[in-house]
């Protein structure tokens, strides 16, 4: 039963390396897209085409714009090798729009896990999302400026939470 489960505390969901600091992005899918790039260059998704159809296909079954100016695109994929989420900070003065009531996103985390994955995906999501709701949080995502420091802050966040 134990193996259904994936323990968080072996995970690392992201790495500076798939961090973009001061994000240029036209459009959410843009966006996406770029941070997409850089789960498919770490090798933790197969096929960047394949993916990124199903994450805007997600988008446009629901927004995916949380409270506070984050953007939370994810889908679960047969392209996806390993539970993943890549973050980008926008760039001053730009923001995206992820269909959030209170507006734009300046924060934006692509999350991608395996197809067969699904309590996992469920699991990752509503523990990001739970940390992404602390204006704290989002705050020192934005304000942190480090890769190393921003990856440090996600997969920390999935240790460290609330069962």
């Amino acid at each position: 039963m134990s193996d259904m489960f994936l323990d968080l505390h072996d995970v690392e969901l992201t790495t500076p390396d798939l961090v973009i600091l001061e994000m240029e992005a036209g459009s959410r899918q843009d966006a996406s897209a770029q941070l997409a790039q850089r789960l498919y260059s770490s090798g933790r998704i197969s096929d960047l085409d394949g993916f990124l159809a199903q994450v805007n296909a997600r988008e446009h079954q629901m927004a995916t714009g949380l409270p506070g100016g984050v953007g939370l695109p994810h889908a679960r994929s047969e392209f996806v090798t390993e539970t993943s989420i890549a973050v980008g900070i926008t760039k001053y003065g730009h923001s995206l729009d992820f269909g959030a009531v209170d507006g734009p996103a300046t924060l934006v985390l692509l999350m991608a896990t395996p197809a067969q994955s699904f309590s996992q995906h469920l699991e990752v999501l509503a523990t990001i999302a739970r940390s992404l709701f602390k204006e704290n949080f989002r705050e020192s995502l934005r304000r942190a400026h480090d890769t190393e420091v921003i990856a440090e802050l996600i997969n920390s966040s999935l240790i460290f939470h609330d069962r």
